[in-house]
């Protein structure tokens, strides 16, 4: 169990997935704090291993309540491409690569997925938050990061980039595994 009233930490070097986190955790009164260091990835296909081996390691090193998220953009007509791979491919063909391998393709349906993990050295939790969409013709808004600004979710017409945090977060992979985690969180954290 838990103590209530104890910061969760968040072991990320990308700033704009702690705001957004921090953002999320506010709905749910739940505290967090940035924990500074690398994250070791390991490589796998799969989200949830990559997730839950960093917070069992991220365990090690900060002896602490602490959460991983690992994202990935998973393009179905790609074949799931880019996938766990998603920083790599930002980082190398970026948006403007994935819209090319899409040219000329109709089917442009996509999905974001969120493996959350949560450790506290006694259990270890991974919650998975999805939120299908499709992917834009082209580079559309200045807000968010990553592949927000090709990205349109489910029943909207703008993408995540074209949205406020508050926005992106009705609708965010992120946001859906958070609430998961919440909700587990007000069962396993002691009572008063």
């Amino acid at each position: 169990m838990l103590r209530r009233g104890v910061k969760i930490g968040v072991l990320t070097n990308n700033e704009n997935k702690f705001i957004e986190l921090k953002e999320i955790a506010k709905n749910f009164n739940i505290e967090l704090e940035h924990l500074r260091g690398e994250k070791i990835e390991i490589q796998s296909d799969d989200l949830e291993e990559i997730s839950r081996t960093a917070a069992n390691l991220a365990y090690l090193i900060f002896r602490r309540p602490l959460i991983v998220d690992d994202s990935g953009l998973f393009v179905q007509a790609l074949q799931n491409f880019p996938g766990p791979y998603t920083n790599f491919v930002k980082n190398t063909i970026g948006l403007k690569g994935i819209l090319k391998l899409l040219e000329g393709i109709k089917d442009r349906s996509a999905y974001f997925m969120t493996a959350l993990t949560f450790t506290d050295g006694k259990i270890i939790k991974t919650f998975i938050g999805i939120v299908k969409g499709a992917i834009s013709e082209e580079i559309r808004g200045n807000l968010g990061f990553g592949f927000d600004p090709i990205f349109i979710p489910e029943g909207e017409k703008r993408t995540f980039a074209e949205m406020s945090l508050e926005e992106k977060n009705r609708y965010s992979h992120r946001a859906r595994a958070f609430a998961k985690f919440a909700e587990f969180l007000e069962s396993y954290t002691e009572k008063e």
